[in-house]
């Protein structure tokens, strides 16, 4: 049973930041293109970062320079620093993983991020 739990979230103010972490099992974590998403009341749920099994990473423009995707093998786990936090960063924000043969995602149930202008 795959099972992707995300922690980190919480309030902070603009300019402030916050890690989100998102701890993996029932995959071969060390295989798989791990994704940073989040939605917005409202909203779409929208794709923020991505990083390969071998450490490439991509971002949302609206995040360029302000977060940092990263996954530690060892611990099953990727991360999310964001920095220099906005009010519309105020999303829930989801981990994500590839199901097979790329037939859609598994998802963690999401971690609260409110930024306060």
């Amino acid at each position: 049973q795959v099972q992707l739990v995300e922690s980190g979230g919480g309030l902070v103010q603009a300019g402030g930041s916050l890690r989100l972490s998102c701890a993996a099992s029932g995959i071969i974590f060390r295989n798989n293109v791990m994704k940073w998403y989040r939605q917005a009341p409202g909203k779409q749920r929208d794709l923020v970062a991505t990083i390969t099994s071998g450490g490439s990473t991509n971002y949302a423009d609206s995040v360029k320079g302000r977060f940092t995707i990263s996954r530690d093998n060892a611990k099953n786990t990727v991360y999310l620093q964001m920095n220099s936090l906005k009010p519309e960063d105020t999303a829930v924000y989801y981990c994500a993983a590839n199901r097979p043969l790329n037939t859609g995602h598994y998802w963690g149930q999401g971690t609260q991020v409110t930024v306060s202008s």
